[in-house]
C-alpha cells in the first residue's frame, strides 16, 4: 500500500521547542495551571473514589472535560490502577477536536509537559509504529491545541509512584478501514505489559435525563465488547431525537479502535465503574449537559469462563425465560430437549438468577452447591427468584414483559484467611457464623461503589443478620461468577 503522507509547515513556535517538548495547553483552561493548586485538586478528586486495583487491567475509558465537571469520573478510572504498578508504556488515545487527519498522529517528540512536570514519550516505539503503518505519522499541530490526552496525564502523575512512558496518539478520521488498520498495528501491545487509556466524553448537550438514557445505551453497548453493537447504539441515540444531542461520544473513533482490538479476545471483561454528567457538578446546568463514563477492560482469569460459549449463555437465558413463562402461566416446568447440549450446559455448578424490573431488583436467589447440571440449576433458580425471594411479592405473569434476567454462574467457594484476598468486582463473598449466613455477588461491588469494609459490613448486617462488624469473627468465603444478562443480547 502506498504510504500516505501529510505535508504540513511546522510553525516557528514548534521549531523553537526544546527537544520537541509538547507544551501545556489545557492547563489553566481545563484544570489548575499552578502545581500546588492542581495537586490539591487531584487529592480531593481521588478522595472521592473507590479503588479495585484490578490485577489484569488492560484498558480504561476516561473522560477529558474540565476537572470541575468530569474530574471525579476520571479519578475513578485512574484509581483502578495499583499505584505501584509499572508498565512498559501507557498508550494515550484520543480523537481530534481540532483538525482532520487521514489517519492518526503520534507525538514522536521527547515529552509532554504539565504543571506536575515532564512525562517521557517512548520516541523509539512511536517511530516504529509510524514506520509500520501508513496511516500513522507525526503531525505536531494535531497535539498542540488538543486537550484530550493532556487532561489524563496529571491524574497519572499524581497517582502512580513509578515513572512511566507514554505513547500519545490522536485519531483524526472515522474511516472504518483506517481504524481497523490502526487496531491491528496496536494489538500486539495490548498484552498487560502496557496500559491503554482511551480519552472520551459521552453525550454532548442533551438535557440531564436524556443524557442519562443515551449514555446508558452507549455504555451497555461498549460492555458487549463489540464494534457493531457500539455503532448501533450511537445510531439508536441519534434516532431517539434527544433535543440538543450532537454526539453520543466525542471520542467514538478511539473507542471503536479499542473495540476492534478487544472484540475477538473472549477473556476480556468490560466493567462500567462510574457515571456522571456535567449536570451533577455544583456549577452544572441540567438543560445542556455532557456525559462522562469510567469503564475498565480487564482480562478475566476465571477458570470457568472458557467453559461457557456465547451460545451457551444465550441458551441459559432462553431456558430461564421459557421456564418463567411456563411456570407463572401454568404452574409447571417446561419440558426441555437437551439433545445437543454442550458440556458447559451440563457442568455441575452453582448459579444465581437475578430478576430486574425497569432497572430495579425484583428477585434474586441462587445455589452454591449442587449435583445437578447447570441448565437445571438455572431453571430452578429462575422460578425461585420469581416466587421465593421473601423481600418481594411473587412475580406475576403480566410482569414478565418488563423483567430482565441476569445469570451468575459460580465457581466453588474458597475459604479465606484474610480479607486482603478479596478483590472487589471480581470476588463474591459468603459470610457464615453459626446458622446465620449471607452473600453478595461480585457485581454488587460494581453497582454500589462500596469499599471493602462496606461490602463486608452490608453483607454481615443486611444479608446474614449479624452486627455490622460481625464478619470479623465469622467464616468468610469467596467465589467468582460469570455474569451475563438479556440486556447484553
Amino acid at each position: 500500500m502506498k504510504r500516505i503522507t501529510i505535508l504540513l509547515i511546522f510553525s516557528a513556535f514548534f521549531l523553537r521547542l526544546p527537544a520537541q517538548e509538547r507544551p501545556m495547553y489545557a492547563a489553566g483552561r481545563f484544570y489548575e495551571a499552578d502545581s500546588a493548586k492542581l495537586t490539591k485538586e487531584l487529592r480531593f478528586l481521588f478522595s472521592k473514589t473507590h479503588s479495585r486495583h484490578f490485577k489484569n487491567l488492560y484498558a480504561l475509558i476516561s473522560p477529558h472535560a474540565g476537572y470541575a465537571y468530569s474530574g471525579e469520573v476520571a479519578a475513578v478510572s485512574m484509581a483502578q490502577i495499583a499505584p505501584d504498578n509499572s508498565y512498559d508504556n501507557i498508550f494515550l488515545i484520543g480523537s481530534s477536536h481540532t483538525m482532520y487527519l487521514n489517519g492518526a498522529s503520534i507525538w514522536a517528540g521527547d515529552s509532554y509537559i504539565t504543571p506536575l512536570g515532564k512525562v517521557t514519550v517512548n520516541k523509539k516505539l512511536a517511530q516504529q509504529l509510524i514506520d509500520e503503518n501508513p496511516y500513522l505519522s507525526f503531525v505536531p499541530q494535531a497535539h498542540l491545541r488538543e486537550h484530550s490526552l493532556e487532561n489524563q496525564i496529571p491524574f497519572l502523575q499524581y497517582h502512580l509512584k513509578k515513572p512511566f512512558r507514554i505513547v500519545p496518539i490522536i485519531i483524526g478520521t472515522d474511516d472504518e478501514e483506517i481504524l481497523q488498520s490502526l487496531a491491528e498495528t496496536l494489538k500486539p501491545y495490548f498484552n498487560g505489559k502496557n496500559l491503554f487509556i482511551i480519552s472520551s466524553d459521552f453525550s454532548h448537550y442533551p438535557r440531564y435525563r436524556d443524557a442519562q438514557h443515551a449514555d446508558s445505551t452507549t455504555a451497555k453497548a461498549i460492555c458487549k465488547n463489540n464494534v457493531t453493537a457500539f455503532k448501533d447504539a450511537l445510531k439508536k441515540n441519534a434516532r431517539a431525537g434527544y433535543p440538543g444531542l450532537v454526539t453520543s461520544a466525542c471520542g467514538h473513533t478511539s473507542i471503536e479502535t479499542l473495540l476492534y482490538i478487544t472484540q475477538t479476545m473472549k477473556d476480556i471483561k468490560v466493567i462500567p465503574l462510574k457515571y456522571m454528567n456535567s449536570g451533577d457538578a455544583e456549577i452544572g446546568d441540567k438543560q445542556r449537559v455532557v456525559g462522562y463514563f469510567s469503564i475498565a477492560f480487564v482480562k478475566d482469569d476465571n477458570p470457568r469462563s472458557q467453559l461457557l460459549t456465547p451460545e451457551d449463555k444465550k441458551t441459559l437465558l432462553h431456558i430461564a425465560r421459557q421456564t418463567l413463562e411456563t411456570y407463572l402461566k401454568k404452574g409447571v416446568y417446561p419440558r426441555l430437549d437437551t439433545t445437543g447440549f454442550s458440556p458447559g450446559l451440563k457442568l455441575k455448578s452453582g448459579a444465581f438468577v437475578t430478576l430486574n424490573e425497569k432497572g430495579q431488583l425484583r428477585g434474586c436467589i441462587g445455589r452454591f452447591v449442587t449435583q445437578e447440571p447447570l441448565y437445571k440449576t438455572v431453571e430452578e433458580m429462575a422460578v425461585a427468584a420469581a416466587t421465593q425471594d421473601y423481600r418481594f411479592p411473587p412475580v406475576s405473569y403480566r410482569e414478565l414483559k418488563d423483567i430482565e434476567i441476569e445469570i451468575s454462574v459460580l465457581t466453588p467457594l474458597k475459604k479465606i484467611k484474610s480479607i486482603d484476598e478479596i478483590v472487589l468486582g471480581r470476588d463474591g463473598i459468603y459470610i457464615q457464623k453459626g446458622n446465620r449466613h449471607g452473600t453478595f455477588l461480585p457485581q454488587v461491588a460494581d453497582e454500589t461503589g462500596w469499599n471493602k469494609e462496606e461490602f463486608l459490613g452490608h453483607c454481615a448486617r443486611d444479608k446474614a443478620g449479624l452486627p455490622w462488624d460481625g464478619w470479623k469473627d465469622a467464616d468468610i468465603y469467596t467465589y467468582r461468577a460469570i455474569v451475563f444478562s438479556e440486556g447484553e443480547e
